[in-house]
């Protein structure tokens, strides 16, 4: 009842290709975006700013990124760091070298140039799959970042290889408050997020589903996987170069080249296996997981261990907390293996018929 799409009748091919063909979709997405634009930046603190939603949708561009090459090209990678690393240092270099270039250019500019870097490495998906393929990426991991801090000139001879970024001006406004930042990189990641659940409904999308099920039906049937296999690898890194320019210039301010670690890389990956693999959804879902989560349980095991007057030091509690994290991770994973996304779907297919029994 509340759910059911009954009486919507389509009566031409472009209201049939909407993004969201259903009218509940389309309002709920309308309303979200409302209170993100309008609601959230008048009711949140700057604490909130900072440390919680710019970090979320950083991360949430950055597991829509991988979400493309793993989950819609079924390319495993543990790069999606190394590429962040290369989008933020090559967004510092054009501000630097490329005098009055605009912010949002040198954005673009760092997700090609993460691009580029990410076909090269992706090369070997040519050839190998799987878990191997997993390993060959993981040397991006540690070449890119070597790189990084073996050669002075990409962080202006700095020798420890931090830099720190530049201010953020678009049309000779400054973006410093916490504020203003969260509502640039709320634009951009809207954007970005709409690009993408486009484009996987395009023939490219298409291509890449039909090589991550079965590669050789997909080269039976006439498409290239070469092509297909690096745009994949493209595209997925320019949308973590991009993610790793914001993490830089409107999350931290200063990065260094161990700062984009193999843990990242982990964390964005779990990302989307607790969101959804193959969901755009599902990589917003799982950044909200794994981001926001801890933060709920340091303030919350706290609480309760005060509530009840248990004995527990502040060591415990933060052992705990990591305890109840992971137990959490494997209960949605054994619950639902197919992540958070398919929840929220199967939620939908009941709204469908309720309140009648099924």
């Amino acid at each position: 009842m509340l759910y059911r799409e009954a009486g919507q009748f389509k009566t031409s091919y472009a209201a049939d290709q909407q993004l969201f063909p259903i009218r509940q979709d389309r309002i709920g997405v309308l309303l979200l975006l409302a209170a993100a634009f309008l609601a959230v930046p008048g009711m949140a603190s700057e604490y909130w700013f900072s440390a919680i939603l710019i970090p979320f949708l950083i991360f949430a561009l950055a597991a829509l990124g991988l979400n493309i090459l793993t989950g819609y090209a079924g390319q495993l990678s543990l790069g999606s760091a190394a590429f962040m690393a290369v989008g933020a240092y090559a967004a510092y270099n054009f501000q630097l070298r490329v005098e009055g270039i605009p912010i949002l250019v040198s954005f673009a500019l760092a997700g090609l140039t993460a691009a580029g870097v990410g076909v090269l490495f992706g090369l070997p998906s040519l050839r190998i799959k799987g878990f191997y393929l997993a390993v060959a990426t993981l040397a991006a991991q540690f070449f890119i970042v070597w790189c990084l801090t073996k050669f002075p000139w990409l962080s202006n001879n700095s020798s420890s290889g931090v830099i720190s970024a530049q201010k953020v001006e678009i049309l000779g406004h400054i973006f410093e408050s916490p504020r203003e930042k969260y509502l640039l990189v709320l634009t951009v990641v809207v954007l970005m997020a709409l690009a993408a659940r486009n484009l996987v409904r395009t023939s490219t999308g298409r291509a890449w589903m039909a090589v991550r099920d079965m590669d050789v039906a997909a080269s039976v049937i006439g498409i290239r996987l070469m092509p297909t296999k690096l745009l994949a690898f493209a595209v997925s890194s320019f949308y973590c170069g991009v993610a790793g320019a914001l993490y830089a210039f409107c999350y931290l301010g200063s990065v260094e080249p161990d700062g984009f670690s193999l843990e990242m890389s982990f964390k964005i990956l779990f990302m989307i296996i607790i969101g959804g693999v193959g969901s755009i959804l599902g990589s917003f879902l799982g950044a909200a997981f794994i981001l926001l989560l801890p933060i709920f349980l340091d303030v919350g095991l706290p609480w309760l261990a005060e509530l009840f007057h248990l004995p527990f030091s502040t060591a415990t509690v933060s052992h705990i907390q990591t305890l109840v994290f992971g137990a959490l991770i494997m209960f949605f994973l054994i619950v639902e293996p197919h992540g958070l996304a398919r929840l929220w779907q199967i939620a939908k297919e009941k709204l469908r018929l309720w309140p009648f029994p099924h």
